[in-house]
């Protein structure tokens, strides 16, 4: 049951992501980009400037962090406000479109720090195997896992 501030999910029938031509894969590859989720996830409960953003991001560059912010301002998820000052002050600010992403995008960002350990694991038991499988065996046969 929904309560009050609840929306009811609604999906356009019209689009199709598994579509090689559907635009919809192009809004898929901007959420799904590792500075997309941090950036909107700093800007869900303040605006901030640049050089904030560039701090509080560890490992982002500028380059990186300008060409995601465009990105999300075209995609009207972020809003820029210039100040004339000099230099001139540019403040960040998600917008209501971008509101309705970060709760999604938080679930990711928490699945990921939770299972981290676990996902890690894998990786090393992966790799442990894929480096036996890579060393000659005694009968001179080498296992190939493809």
């Amino acid at each position: 049951m929904l309560d009050d501030t609840e929306q009811p999910l609604q999906i356009a029938s019209s689009w199709n992501a598994y579509q090689a031509e559907c635009p919809t894969r192009l809004m898929l590859n901007r959420i799904a980009d590792k500075w997309t989720v941090l950036v909107l996830g700093l800007l869900e409960s303040e605006t901030k400037r640049f050089n904030t953003l560039h701090r509080e991001i560890g490992g982002v560059s500028q380059k990186m962090l300008t060409q995601t912010l465009r990105g999300l301002e075209r995609d009207g998820l972020v809003s820029r406000t210039i100040y004339p000052s000099v230099p001139p002050r540019v403040e960040y600010t998600i917008t209501a479109l971008g509101k309705t992403l970060v709760g999604l995008l938080a679930a990711l960002r928490v699945w990921s720090e939770t299972h981290i350990e676990e996902v890690l694991e894998a990786q090393q038991n992966y790799d442990n195997i894929a480096q036996e499988a890579l060393k000659p065996q005694t009968d001179g046969v080498r296992k190939v896992r493809f």
